[in-house]
């Protein structure tokens, strides 16, 4: 007795060219999806850790193109007899009358900065007018909602910032208690507001940035910040929203408020 071998080698032959190319297509799935991995770690990095290097060192040198002056005493007298020594910035007097207020200035216009005392260890921030990302928010900074106060003015003083990616200048909008020191410079003048309250609301939501925060049509007495960003971390499905009002100014030729400089 004989047995045909041939159609059972042609029925391996086919099997094991099924295998192969299924073998062969999860091959090519496995790096397709480990470039595509790659790809959205490069991305990611990118987003999350270089932007912030680019958003950092521009708007540092955006506040060091302003070159401001701080005043400080030229001397002060020392414990030795006869000598002097340089002192620290002069601690600036507080001002309750009408302060001086800028005009609106054109787009991406760098015309204040931000400091807040509650955050130490973050840079001072440039503010420039517009909220838009690509020529503001991305490479600028805070952004001036265009339209509302400027400082010191009476009405709603309403600013935006990332609070991730691009420096992220809000990323520790959260800490900020009532009370807090928000302290905005223009070239001429300083501007202390303190936080009185926060809220989160959804991006359509703009009454908090109207005259009077949360009423919008009611005419403005007091001279309000309003600051907004992205709620929760790395997502824009709310805003986080500050509200402060003005507590005092002082020109800048004066010296500087005792906030920045841990004696309030």
């Amino acid at each position: 007795m004989t047995t045909d071998v041939a159609p059972n080698r042609r029925v391996a032959r086919r099997a094991a060219r099924r295998h192969g190319l299924v073998w062969g297509a999860v091959g090519v799935l496995g790096e397709v999806l480990l470039t595509v991995g790659v790809l959205l770690l490069g991305f990611l990095a990118w987003q999350l850790w270089w932007t912030d290097v680019q958003g950092n060192a521009g708007q540092a040198r955006v506040v060091q193109s302003l070159a401001w002056a701080t005043p400080v005493p030229t001397s002060v007298p020392s414990a030795a007899a006869g000598a002097t020594a340089v002192a620290g910035p002069k601690v600036a007097t507080p001002r309750h009358d009408d302060p001086p207020v800028l005009a609106e200035p054109g787009h991406a216009t760098t015309f204040a900065t931000l400091q807040v005392p509650r955050w130490a260890g973050e840079p001072e921030r440039p503010i420039s007018e517009g909220t838009d990302r690509a020529t503001v928010l991305d490479v600028l900074g805070i952004g001036h909602y265009q339209g509302t106060a400027m400082p010191g003015a009476v009405g709603n003083f309403a600013v935006a910032g990332h609070r991730t990616t691009f420096g992220k200048p809000f990323n520790r909008i959260a800490e900020l208690q009532v009370g807090d020191a928000l302290v905005v410079r223009t070239k001429d003048a300083w501007y202390v507001y303190k936080v009185a309250s926060t809220e989160i609301v959804y991006p359509n939501q703009t009454e908090v940035i109207a005259p009077v925060p949360d009423k919008p049509g009611a005419t403005p007495t007091a001279r309000s910040i309003t600051m907004t960003t992205c709620t929760p971390m790395y997502s824009a499905a709310q805003r986080y929203v500050v509200h402060g009002v003005l507590d005092y100014w002082a020109p800048a030729s004066d010296g500087v408020p005792a906030e920045l400089l841990g004696s309030a």
